[in-house]
């Protein structure tokens, strides 16, 4: 009856996993890419700007290295060479992703694609205008990802917004940062390593909603030990070209601040539009997310959408568990629902956060809990100086003594969480932990150790 078992719309993370997935099982599959292969991971999000992670903390590196006994003179960040050294990897990785795709199988098209009805697809190819292909499909699959939310407000158009940040002209000599969560301070300490002067405002109180208290007191005074200036509560209430750049006008009765560069960093929405929803009936909740159920299926039985589009929980590995769930169940001849739950998540500031399971607050609002922390220096700056410290928090169910959650800052976080993030996953217990032999020395031996 059609001439596809699969049509995937959109080339991320997700909607490749699904497509290579259900393309191995024997599934007719095509996927549609509108932009470049891999999608906001690969091509504006979590290489990219890791790779910028890496360059900003040689900084930090080299003042560390006079505690260690080392001179090294003269050192500068080449902002034009970084830029091209990291296009060069997108390159690479994109290309990975469309050979992928075509040695699994799957026919790779190049196009905007939209919803005729529930089994019909129109596709504008790339770069030929007016030349519209059509396909049907038993099944398709949503994975248009999301998009940065732009400033609203007088002046609005003279901010950036986080894809712009990979590719700017030159380096800011200053930068205003709109937003405190993952991306604001993510891209704080990147340009406050690579030299620039950073203010970070944030129309909440704290900086990372949704962490751990103690975490996100950790943060604010690493942003602090970086030189970012922390504003909050405030929010950005006009902008204006001025003769030495860009007057930013806060709503909190503070003096304006003049800047190079305004990064709007408050938020991302799912991209749904242009897709054709509205044609065929899809439900759609706020900001356009679409509403899917445990095994990704939308209000229409043979949609279905994965990743950020659907605003559950915008992360690269949760989009691909659901991509690859959906080509199981839909080819694999086995259902595979998708829970949501204890996934480990980092921020990439400057030492690392990394966490997984309940806050504090969120497990005491369940039941009695036991605390176990250790905050500490880490062995590394005890002759560098730096006024780092590690923090590493566990928090336990009182009665069973399981772990309910694990918060991390410091250097490797994010590897420390990962590791540990098996055992956790497994319903591990803190006796569990307590029998296990430490690795010394290191930072994560506490772990163990905790009483």
């Amino acid at each position: 009856m059609f001439d596809l078992d699969l049509f995937v719309i959109g080339g991320g993370s997700g909607g490749v996993r699904a497509a290579r997935i259900a393309a191995q099982h024997g599934a007719r599959v095509a996927i549609a890419e509108a932009s470049r292969w891999g999608g906001t991971c690969v091509v504006r999000g979590c290489i990219p700007k890791k790779l910028m992670v890496y360059a900003s903390e040689v900084r930090a590196q080299l003042e560390d290295a006079r505690g260690y006994g080392w001179t090294i003179e003269d050192a500068r960040v080449d902002w034009p060479a970084l830029i091209a050294a990291k296009d060069r990897e997108i390159d690479r990785l994109s290309g990975l992703y469309r050979a992928n795709l075509e040695k699994a199988g799957a026919q790779v098209l190049a196009g905007r694609a939209r919803f005729i009805d529930a089994n019909t697809i129109a596709m504008i190819e790339t770069g030929v205008h007016g030349n519209e292909r059509r396909f049907t499909a038993a099944n398709v699959l949503i994975a248009t990802g999301g998009h940065p939310r732009r400033l609203v407000a007088p002046g609005a158009e003279l901010a950036v917004v986080s894809d712009d940040v990979f590719h700017l002209p030159e380096l800011p000599r200053r930068i205003v940062i709109l937003g405190g969560g993952y991306i604001g301070v993510e891209f704080a300490h990147i340009f406050a390593g690579l030299g620039s002067e950073v203010v970070l405002a944030h129309r909440a109180t704290r900086v990372l909603p949704g962490f751990d208290d103690d975490v996100r007191t950790r943060a604010e005074t690493d942003l602090g030990h970086h030189g970012v200036v922390l504003r909050a509560p405030a929010e950005a209430r006009e902008l204006a070209k001025t003769s030495g750049g860009i007057r930013v006008i806060f709503d909190d009765d503070g003096p304006p601040i003049e800047t190079d560069l305004v990064l709007a960093a408050i938020g991302r929405d799912p991209s749904t539009h242009g897709l054709g929803l509205e044609t065929i009936g899809v439900a759609l909740g706020p900001r356009g997310a679409i509403v899917v159920d445990d095994l990704a299926r939308t209000s229409v039985p043979n949609v279905f959408a994965v990743g950020d589009v659907t605003a559950r929980v915008n992360l690269t590995p949760v989009a691909i568990r659901e991509g690859h769930a959906v080509a199981d169940t839909l080819f694999g001849g086995r259902p595979t629902p998708v829970v949501l739950d204890t996934i480990p998540t980092a921020v990439f500031a400057q030492p690392a956060i990394a966490a997984i399971g309940l806050t504090e607050a969120q497990a005491r609002a369940r039941g009695e809990v036991t605390i176990y922390k250790a905050d500490f220096r880490p062995l590394k700056h005890t002759l560098t100086g730096r006024p780092e410290r590690m923090l590493i928090k566990l928090v336990c169910d009182r009665d069973t003594r399981r772990v309910l959650g694990l918060h991390v800052v410091g250097a490797d976080a994010a590897e420390i969480v990962q590791a540990a993030a098996i055992a956790i996953t497994m319903g591990a217990t803190k006796d569990d932990l307590d029998r296990t032999f430490a690795l010394h020395p290191t930072a994560a031996e506490e772990l163990v150790l905790l009483r």
